[in-house]
């Protein structure tokens, strides 16, 4: 089964996602804004979420991850969370 390992900024407007997707795409640090931003618990951690696998993930989070391109930051993507910014590291 494939796996793959992310991190995320998780916020509740597709306004203050794009506001922090902006300050990614202008060379802002990821993990820095993930602590600063993020209302996830993995946001203590840089938005850390470590490896999982397919299928672990709500839909739209696991079809990003699986389906979108590496290292590049993805979204807003919308789930019943709020929006995510996310950031593949790998997959297998």
């Amino acid at each position: 089964m494939p796996t793959a390992s992310a991190c995320h900024i998780l916020v509740k407007t597709k306004e203050e996602a794009a506001s922090i997707k902006s300050k990614l795409d202008k060379g802002a640090d990821f993990h820095k804004l993930a602590k600063q931003f993020s209302t996830c618990p993995s946001g203590k951690k840089g938005g850390d979420l470590g490896e999982f696998h397919k299928g672990d993930m709500v839909p739209a989070f696991d079809k990003a991850v699986f389906g979108g391109p590496l290292l590049k930051v993805q979204g807003p993507v919308k789930t019943q969370f709020g929006f995510h910014l996310i950031k593949v590291l790998y997959r297998n």
